[in-house]
């Protein structure tokens, strides 16, 4: 541990290529979106719970949240539910590299939501990132149309799952001012997972209905993308910048791009790449401007 806290890149390069698995897992699985993303969260929880039982300042700060904060957690939780089965969905119908580029503009739909309920400003420099960003999301809309609707339908999807989970980061924005990060990420968990597992009872889908396989990458999702990936971020702040650890997660379509090259021979069209640049142009842009800010 100590040659590692040495050498915290290293950790760097195990969240990026945690967080990249994640749309790999995603498609290697059988079962419907909302069942996969049930089966991440129910392990995340499952793994979490020792580390929350287990330590009693983390057990007295649980018992002793108010009804407020747990409401809030509870509707950040729902809006991270729809996050996973929108992107996970998305990534049916359109490229991994498309997918993930557009689920990265996360950071753009909180400035703009920061900005919108929260009494924020934005600088005519912010303005100018989240232009870039959304004329590359359109650059990608665009070329992924000529392909066929289904493409275009996937980006919708991704679209859409960044803002649902801007809405998760923005919460947490709030509630993480007076709640450590076990205890709030526990809680949302919980009700992610008690919210997938409902929809998936709602839409007639059992547990086990889709074999090994489906529990298997629920449980790859939680330990690579959720623990080693994530969680792994959170660690690298003790020795890293929040810039640079934000900078550092827009390695992931790139990376999870080159997965999907090498595992499904998914080779993104040139107007792709061209989007994905100006998208992760614009997102890396904002992040500069955030640290001034």
């Amino acid at each position: 541990m100590k040659y590692i806290e040495k050498h915290p890149m290293i950790m760097i390069v195990v969240g990026v290529l945690g967080i990249s698995m994640s749309a790999i897992f995603v498609r290697y699985s059988t079962a419907p979106s909302a069942m996969t993303a049930a089966f991440r969260l129910l392990w995340t929880v499952i793994l979490m719970s020792p580390i929350v039982i287990g330590k009693k300042e983390v057990r007295q700060e649980l018992a002793t949240l108010d009804k407020k904060k747990v409401c809030l957690s509870a509707v950040s939780g729902v809006f991270l539910a729809i996050h996973f089965v929108l992107w996970f969905e998305s990534l049916q119908h359109t490229t991994v590299a498309s997918s993930t580029t557009i689920v990265c503009t996360e950071v753009i739909w909180v400035a703009l939501g920061f900005c919108i309920f929260m009494k924020g400003k934005l600088k005519g420099k912010a303005i100018l990132a989240i232009a870039i960003t959304f004329a590359g999301s359109i650059v990608i809309a665009c070329a992924d149309s000529v392909s066929g609707g289904v493409h275009l339908y996937g980006d919708v999807l991704a679209l859409l799952a960044a803002i649902a989970v801007a809405v998760y980061t923005l919460i947490g924005r709030i509630i993480r001012e007076k709640v450590s990060t076990t205890v709030y990420t526990y809680v949302v968990y919980s009700a992610c997972a008690f919210v997938l597992v409902l929809t998936c009872m709602v839409q007639g889908y059992a547990l086990f209905d889709y074999g090994i396989s489906a529990i298997i990458v629920g449980a790859l999702l939680a330990i690579f993308s959720t623990i080693l990936g994530h969680s792994i971020f959170s660690w690298c702040l003790k020795y890293f910048s929040p810039t640079f650890v934000s900078a550092s997660k827009l390695c992931e379509p790139v990376v999870a791009a080159i997965f999907a090259g090498l595992l499904f021979g998914e080779v993104p069209a040139i107007p792709v790449f061209v989007g994905g640049a100006m998208i992760l142009g614009g997102v890396l842009y904002y992040s500069k401007i955030e640290r001034e800010m």
